[in-house]
């Protein structure tokens, strides 16, 4: 089979849709991981021990479970209890919350390493523990982990294919929808596999540049 590039030409606007769509979805989901994967964390740390084992289990169950799982239950599961979302809405939630368990982990391991003097510092100076939080540990906390946090974006952009088992519209289902049509899977796969690349090495780059600017010890 040799390369059609009047066939790329017409399929490329389509990928590029889809691209759009991977990306919007990454963006979303990494939102609510890194926001929910910080509620897990400080639920961890509360005095009261049956939220604290609670919030362990279900995120052990969550990180142990396969995201595809949990997709599929989201989008087909869910709806026979009453509760239906749309296959982009489904595919978000299911990204954030899955990565939303490994996110938790590399906040408590920043948490960890900020000084305890640090902690001791804001003892003396009888600072609340919100403001304890806000403006001395979280800030120190999240500067250290700037890099892992970044990694985990672009591994949740490179699972985003999983999102075609739940009908999302993001680029490799338009691939696969495009060979469907003509059955021509070489220029759409291949274009596919190239603008994943593409925007993996660009993320890269940005996570390097954060890190270098952000994550100072």
């Amino acid at each position: 089979m040799t390369w059609d590039w009047n066939y790329t030409g017409d399929i490329l606007p389509d990928l590029l849709d889809g691209l759009r769509v991977t990306v919007l979805a990454t963006v979303l989901g990494y939102l609510i991981a890194l926001v929910l994967g910080l509620v897990w964390t400080l639920l961890r740390r509360t005095p009261s021990r049956a939220v604290n084992q609670t919030v362990r289990w279900v995120v052990e169950f969550i990180r142990s479970t396969p995201l595809l799982v949990q997709l599929f239950f989201i989008f087909y599961v869910l709806p026979t209890w009453g509760l239906t979302l749309g296959a982009l809405t489904a595919g978000v939630i299911g990204l954030g919350l899955h990565y939303s368990t490994y996110t938790s982990e590399v906040y408590r391991a920043g948490i960890a390493d900020v000084p305890r003097g640090q902690w001791e510092a804001c003892t003396a100076l009888n600072l609340p523990r919100h403001r304890a939080w806000q403006d001395v540990i979280l800030p120190q906390a999240v500067r250290k982990v700037v890099p892992s946090l970044g990694n985990y974006l672009i591994a949740m952009f490179k699972d985003s294919p999983l999102l075609l088992a739940i009908n999302v519209s993001e680029m490799l289902g338009a691939a696969y929808q495009a060979g469907a049509e003509t059955l021509r899977y070489l220029e759409p796969i291949t274009v596919v596999g190239v603008l994943f690349v593409i925007v993996s090495v660009l993320s890269s780059i940005v996570v390097r540049r954060l890190e270098r600017r952000y994550a100072t010890y």
